[in-house]
């Protein structure tokens, strides 16, 4: 029975996976939930290698990180498996990987080894901080990348210290840059005809990622600090007070200005001399939050938002994760998929956050086992039986 693909979209494309951990199978992740035929290769199980990297296959994460993908296991410190690779790699379209910078080279993985044996090839790397410079060596995670990239420094109460982003904005952001920049390459490959190597990092991923803060910088020379949940332009936009919780209000320009104090019932902070202009609402803005959490306080959660909304006034719950994914327009728009697992039953993931009118994406497939289709995908390759037996003699698979 042929392997199902999540779309037809990408269908034509192969990838070799070599990616470990987030940042790389997130880049893999988004071209198999676009149906190409992704094989996530693997080291051969070591009984006394403890906890694999990634963590252990039946936790959230790995079952999120890996669906839609094939499954085989390869050893590349070994002369067969790294032949039984190359034979993969002339027929590949693309290879994902996210070592440090230097075991690609000593493995004789690279991408100037790889281009020989396939000069459409494209190769894609992900690193900590870049293939080359004063961090090349260092290993990478992504709250480092936060530190360094400066996401910790605006992000959190101002006086109470740096604080990270509650996810792996760092990963995630470079494995979907990654995974454009494999994409641009796909394009220019179809005028060239030509492969090349596409390159990453969690720090220029991080870097990208402060935007206009960034511009603030290299235009103005400000540099922003923590505003907590204060916008740092937008004024009055942040968190207010409700009689059950919280709520986020947004609030740009005079008229929703206008918009809000009359929703709010305060219509005397229009012309309050502290508050009548934008000038005077950033410069006064703590004081003002106050005088909407006073007014907020009085309704609940569920009626300011309906309230807010109806004035055209953008407002918000501050919802949990489970919240979010029961509010009606999370369900509406289904981004909580079911994919069938071996053995039946189902488990639930997130999908793709794009809709396609012809080419949709779905979870076609759950994370595949260690190995679980070696056999199957080296005889696409044109491996013969002897040849399969030939590698797992010699411990390559």
């Amino acid at each position: 029975m042929p392997f199902p693909r999540a779309s037809e979209a990408l269908s034509r494309l192969t990838v070799l996976d070599l990616t470990r951990v987030r940042a790389g199978p997130t880049a893999a992740r988004q071209l198999a939930d676009w149906g190409a035929n992704v094989i996530k290769i693997e080291q051969p199980a070591d009984p006394d290698g403890g906890e694999p990297i990634g963590g252990p296959r039946d936790n959230p994460d790995f079952q999120n990180l890996h669906r839609n993908k094939r499954g085989i296991t390869l050893n590349l410190k070994e002369a067969a498996g790294r032949a039984a690779f190359f034979r993969l790699v002339e027929q590949a379209d693309v290879v994902i990987e996210n070592y440090r910078p230097d075991v690609k080279d000593r493995l004789g993985i690279d991408y100037a080894t790889l281009s020989k044996i396939n000069p459409r090839l494209v190769y894609a790397s992900i690193s900590g901080f870049g293939q080359d410079g004063p961090y090349r060596e260092r290993p990478g995670f992504d709250q480092i990348a936060q530190g360094i990239g400066g996401l910790m420094s605006i992000t959190g109460e101002p006086g109470h210290g740096p604080m990270r982003v509650g996810i792996p904005v760092a990963d995630l952001t470079a494995g979907l840059f990654c995974a454009l920049g494999i994409m641009v390459a796909l394009l220019e490959r179809a005028q060239s005809g030509k492969g090349q190597w596409v390159q990453t990092s969690l720090l220029q991923a991080q870097i990208f990622m402060l935007d206009f803060q960034a511009a603030r910088w290299l235009i103005a020379k400000d540099v922003a600090g923590q505003a907590g949940n204060n916008h740092p332009t937008s004024i009055p936009t942040g968190v207010f007070k409700t009689a059950d919780g919280h709520i986020n209000i947004a609030t740009t320009g005079h008229q929703m200005w206008e918009r809000l104090c009359n929703t709010i019932g305060a219509t005397e902070l229009m012309e309050h001399p502290d508050y009548k202009t934008s000038a005077a609402r950033s410069k006064n803005r703590n004081a003002l939050s106050v005088e909407i959490d006073r007014r907020t306080v009085a309704r609940t959660s569920a009626e300011w938002v309906e309230a807010m909304n109806t004035a055209g006034v953008p407002c918000g719950p501050i919802n949990s994760i489970d919240q979010a994914f029961a509010d009606p327009q999370v369900r509406h728009l289904g981004i909580a998929q079911d994919v069938a697992m071996p053995g039946g039953g189902k488990t639930t993931l997130v999908g793709q956050p794009i809709d396609m009118s012809r080419t949709p994406s779905r979870l076609a497939a759950p994370t595949p086992e260690l190995g679980e289709h070696t056999d199957e995908v080296l005889k696409e390759f044109g491996f013969s039986a002897q040849d399969i037996d030939g590698l797992r003699a010699a411990k390559a698979i």
